[in-house]
């Protein structure tokens, strides 16, 4: 079984050469943090990772956590780790000051929270929750509900949940039965929840429940939702909890097909008189709210793409390395790493690995941009950018990341099917990403409607204008290969955008039809431009004095692999695209 390691290099890389980290510090006043950040902050991250995190991978996968008289207990270990995290200071690392965050940047910590993703997945679903719960009431929450619950939730005194979905909803939030009553100065909320994540542990002396509920005079549908802070102790005047239980309970488990050592719950809410809320944002307006909580985490999930394919992937290296099989003309034995199928699907990994990775980095940087924006129309700009990514990073990696598990299995060959061996629990694992956090589908409406049919385009022209602008910019003769077929896709993409315009605009079963195509094509689109801008960078750094020739070198092979083997999935997802739905609409209901 492989030990985990942080990807140094090629994560340091991306901050300080690809997103441009020391820039991002300098707008945000943290000139003294910007020389060496990235590695001291990295380095360290790693040491909790793979001493402490990644140990507990087996564990929760063969242990899980266990319910009894509605208390979940976490898989033994569990506890003790994220002690150590809080210890550390780690949830506070991009944490708002005036709460007692760190105030780092939000791409430095994405880095960091990759570590965690990778070397204890199940683990590491605790405190991207939280991260959501603190976003929400950050955005959206009254003085008292920032003073009371934000400087725990960002030490990680207290974890945080998203209260979501219900039995009857799934994600149709319109059909939402949860109930809320007003009383005094809070709410009683009555309802099921479920699929929620990390609803109830032992780790921290409070957890902290962000609700969906309806007001009983609140409009149909989606207008009429509205978010609470339910938490499982209530709190005094001081906001300290007391021992006084709120009616919020764990009722049962999901037995799952991975991420077994994350308890995933089934919460009920009022079934003693009511459990108490306070309303978070304007009565009414909780969808505001619960997107504000959404977007975060589906980067979030993103991130979990990337770092269980980096997880396989140093696995299958491993083991490729190591496997002796095949025999040369001499009869010499050679290990499996030496035949070019094997190879191949290594280099899929690997570049594969290093397109998502500059993706998720590069996502996360515009809310840093955002944030430290000098004027409302640079800030617009990058939201926008922000916002056209975040669908793209969720549904590509993690649909991506699919394929690349189940290479690793692959290049293992039936050691790869056989549980001890450590590699099916990356692919059981990986397979929840696609559906949490909002499906595939679910990501590819969003990016063919909100975030192109709604603005005309713009954003995507933008983009796209962005990346020809920089494929120009390379005047590296060893590289035009890549470049030339990386604007050959830059114009596909002008084609699929503007047949969304005229033909998904005017036809719902062809943008449907069509949308899960078009969100692949942008995704390996922008995977092919951050690494053709990372083999320009790399063919750069080739020549001076101290260069890491085989690191860069790999860089340069990465991009090629990419262009020549994945890029040209561009050109089908296209034609796809342009079939339309007529023939996906085709078929009656009987005849499936």
């Amino acid at each position: 079984m492989s030990d985990y390691r942080y990807p140094y290099q090629d994560g340091v890389f991306v901050l300080n050469q690809l997103v441009g980290l020391e820039q991002i510090c300098q707008q945000a006043g943290l000139d003294d943090f910007a020389d060496g950040l990235a590695e001291a902050v990295l380095d360290e991250a790693a040491k909790l990772g793979s001493e402490q995190l990644a140990p507990l991978n087996v564990t929760g996968d063969r242990l899980g956590a266990s319910i009894e008289n509605n208390n979940v207990s976490e898989t033994p270990g569990f506890s003790d780790a994220y002690q150590q995290f809080c210890d550390g200071g780690w949830p506070s690392l991009a944490g708002n000051p005036e709460f007692g965050g760190q105030g780092l940047p939000n791409v430095l910590a994405v880095a960091v929270n990759e570590v965690w993703q990778s070397a204890n997945l199940a683990w590491a679903l605790c405190p991207l929750l939280t991260q959501g719960a603190i976003e929400a009431i950050e955005t959206h929450g009254n003085d008292q509900l920032k003073k009371h619950y934000l400087p725990k939730l960002i030490s990680g005194e207290w974890t945080g949940t998203m209260n979501l979905t219900e039995p009857d909803a799934g994600t149709d939030l319109a059909a939402l039965k949860s109930k809320a009553v007003p009383e005094d100065d809070y709410y009683r909320i009555t309802g099921q929840k479920i699929f929620i994540t990390w609803g109830d542990h032992q780790m921290t002396d409070n957890i902290v429940h962000l609700v969906l509920a309806r007001l009983a005079d609140a409009p149909a549908g989606v207008k009429g939702i509205s978010l609470f802070v339910v938490p499982k102790y209530l709190l005094d005047e001081n906001g300290n909890p007391t021992e006084q239980r709120n009616d919020a309970y764990a009722v049962s488990l999901e037995h799952k097909l991975g991420i077994h050592g994350s308890p995933t719950c089934v919460m009920s809410f009022g079934d003693n008189g009511g459990a108490i809320g306070y309303l978070v944002g304007k009565a009414n307006q909780g969808l505001a709210c619960m997107f504000t909580m959404m977007n975060d985490a589906r980067q979030g999930v993103g991130l979990q793409g990337l770092a269980i394919s980096e997880r396989s992937y140093q696995h299958a290296v491993t083991y490729a390395k190591e496997r002796i099989q095949g025999t040369l003309r001499d009869g010499s034995r050679i290990s499996i790493i030496k035949h070019p199928d094997v190879r191949r699907m290594l280099l899929q990994m690997k570049s594969s690995i290093q397109a998502m990775r500059a993706l998720v980095y590069v996502a996360r940087a515009e809310s840093d941009y955002v944030n430290n924006a000098v004027d409302d129309e640079t800030k617009l700009k990058h939201q926008k950018r922000n916002d056209l990514l975040t669908p793209i990073v969720k549904g590509w990696v993690t649909e991506l990341a699919q394929e690349l598990t189940y290479l690793a299995v692959q290049i293992h060959g039936g050691m790869g099917f056989i549980e001890e061996t450590g590699v099916a629990q990356y692919y059981r694992d990986a397979r929840i990403l696609t559906i949490y956090e909002g499906t595939t589908g679910i990501q590819a409406l969003d990016l063919i409607g909100r975030k192109t049919l709604v603005d005309g385009g713009d954003a995507v022209t933008d983009l796209l204008s962005e990346i020809s602008s920089d494929l120009k910019e390379i005047d590296h003769p060893e590289l035009q290969s890549i470049v030339s077929a990386t604007q050959a896709a830059v114009e596909q993409a002008s084609i699929a955008k503007q047949w969304v315009l005229e033909v998904a605009a005017k036809d719902a079963s062809a943008a449907g039809s069509a949308s899960v195509s078009y969100m692949m094509l942008m995704g390996y689109l922008c995977g092919a431009w951050l690494l053709t801008k990372s083999a320009a960078i790399a063919q750069e750094n080739l020549s001076k004095e101290g260069a890491d020739s085989d690191f860069l070198n790999a860089k340069i092979i990465s991009a090629r692999f990419f262009t020549e083997q994945m890029l040209p999935r561009v050109s089908s997802l296209l034609v796809a695209m342009q079939s339309g739905g007529e023939t996906v609409m085709a078929m009656s209901e009987e005849q499936f």
